[in-house]
């Protein structure tokens, strides 16, 4: 249904919930490199419980490539310094949900050559974020719910 990019994730239990709402979802998960774990990482498959045969992952060597794999797909970039919205939009199957690292989020030059594309979260002033597999499941399940939970039971 959607991508989910994650842009050099730090943490491993994070990544592996967030592997699990994609199989949950049927969304496909794209992890670009470089990871702050390894994909054997005993936390990573923990987290991830016995849904790993579900899951769609895709590795990249950089956003660059991802971007030249998928050149017509949507990309949205989930972050504290968007100046809209997530529900602001209807999102179309096949869009991509980009997310940064825990620790500092998206790359600074994504945001700015993509500024019309980076949403927010609203949260009340003085919180700096949200846990990042909460964030990703925000997204997904409100862009699934404006896709009537389509290809869902």
């Amino acid at each position: 249904m959607f991508n989910i990019a994650l842009v050099e994730p730090e943490i491993p239990q994070n990544t592996g919930n967030i592997a699990r709402l994609c199989a949950a979802t049927g969304c496909r998960l794209h992890l670009i490199e470089p990871l702050g774990f390894s994909l054997q990482d005993r936390r990573l498959k923990r987290a991830g419980l016995d849904y790993w045969h579900l899951v769609d992952v895709r590795i990249h060597d950089t956003f660059e490539e991802l971007k030249a794999e998928y050149p017509h797909a949507g990309y949205y970039y989930i972050t504290t310094k968007g100046k809209r919205y997530y529900t602001e939009f209807d999102f179309l199957p096949g869009d991509f949900f980009v997310f940064g690292a825990e620790t500092h989020g998206l790359p600074e030059e994504l945001l700015t050559a993509n500024g019309g594309s980076c949403l927010r979260i609203p949260m009340v002033a003085g919180a700096r974020c949200l846990n990042l597999s909460n964030s990703v499941a925000i997204v997904v399940y409100n862009a699934l719910h404006k896709q009537m939970f389509r290809g869902l039971s």
